[in-house]
């Protein structure tokens, strides 16, 4: 879907950019306000970084802590490594599994956490901001005439940014 996002200071003036573009003829159930009293950034579909960190770090536990128990109950086993006295040679080996899967783990939230919350928001982490500062965002979505005919309309109505976001195909 294309997307043509701009970024008003306050509520009157996307509320006049939106009857501007309701005065042009444009689809109405094609534009959104965002902010507060309208439409949030979970409603529209805005990703929350923190939240798509989340489910990487999550998808990638599942097979790295397997994985890293594996890996470490192999390693005891081959090394023959005596991690505690008072146990016999399969639970060294046990226990080198577990720790292991901390590893796992670890590496999970921190390489899965850490890319997801620096490369799982694209965009909608300025546009987050800007909500959070007080700002407001009206979003046209719909084909590239919809977007160029809005683009002239917003323009007119001087946001402080205006992206547009279009798919290849």
């Amino acid at each position: 879907m294309n997307y043509l996002i701009a970024v008003f200071p306050d509520r009157i003036a996307a509320e006049a950019a939106y009857t501007s573009l309701e005065g042009a003829g444009l689809p109405m159930n094609q534009v959104t306000i965002l902010g507060r009293g309208y439409k949030t950034a979970d409603e529209f579909g805005l990703i929350d970084p923190n939240q798509k960190a989340r489910e990487q770090a999550k998808l990638m536990a599942v097979w790295l802590v397997p994985f890293g128990f594996v890996a470490g109950f192999t390693f005891n086993a081959i090394t023959h490594i005596n991690l505690f006295t008072w146990t016999n040679d399969f639970g060294n080996h046990l226990i080198g599994g577990l720790l292991g899967a901390m590893g796992g783990g670890m590496g999970s939230v921190f390489v899965g956490g850490g890319v997801g919350i620096s490369s799982g928001s694209g965009d909608a982490l300025p546009y987050r901001n800007r909500l959070n500062a007080g700002k407001y965002l009206v979003a046209v979505k719909g084909s590239k005439a919809i977007q160029q005919r809005a683009t002239a309309i917003l323009e007119a109505c001087e946001p402080e940014n205006l992206q547009g976001y279009f798919e290849l195909t």
